[in-house]
Formats: C-alpha cells, structure tokens, sequence
C-alpha cells in the first residue's frame, strides 16, 4: 500500500495506523479513487466507536486511567459494536450478492 495515502491518520496510534493499512489492503480497491472514502469512513466509524463507548463508560475522571470496571464497560462495548459492524457488513454483502445474481 502506498504510504502516502494514510497522511489523514496520522493523529491515530502507529498500532492502528498498521491496521487501517492492512484493511485497507485486503479489500484489494480496483478503484483507488475510492480509497479516500473508504480512509474517511473507516475514521468516521473509530471515532464514533471511541465516542459511544467513552461516553456511555466513563463518568468521572478520578484518576488518569481506567478503573477496572470502566475498562470491562469499554472493552464490553467496542465488541459489540465491531460485532454488530461486521454483522451489518456480511449482510449487506449477502444481500449485494443476491441482487447481483439474476434469477
């Protein structure tokens, strides 16, 4: 993957950067004009995961880290929303696959 397309991450971790770019990568994008829009949707759907889990898990700010119990909160969270985005995504794909074939 060019390097130079993952310039808008980089207020992300270098882990996370890895990552974008390996998903990035394994859609195999014909339509690399597109891949700034997949790179935007992708940070749109990070940053409304990090929000939603922040949000609904902390609610003081007693010490500089995670309290256990705000930790298995945001842990519980982002698993239920990667899940449910992995679901959405499969059947979507199901449903572009059954429209695709003609009957």
């Amino acid at each position: 993957m060019d390097k130079s397309m993952l310039g808008d991450l980089s207020s992300l971790p270098e882990d996370d950067k890895l990552r974008m770019a390996a998903m990035i990568d394994q859609l195999q994008i014909r339509d690399r004009s597109l891949l700034p829009l997949l790179i935007i949707f992708i940070l749109r759907m990070y940053n409304s995961l990090v929000e939603r889990c922040f949000n609904d898990c902390v609610d003081t700010f007693r010490r500089k880290s995670l309290d256990k119990q705000e930790e298995t909160c945001v842990r519980r969270c982002a698993e239920k929303f990667l899940k449910h985005s992995m679901r959405v995504g499969m059947r979507f794909a199901e449903l572009n696959q059954g429209a695709a074939t003609p009957d």
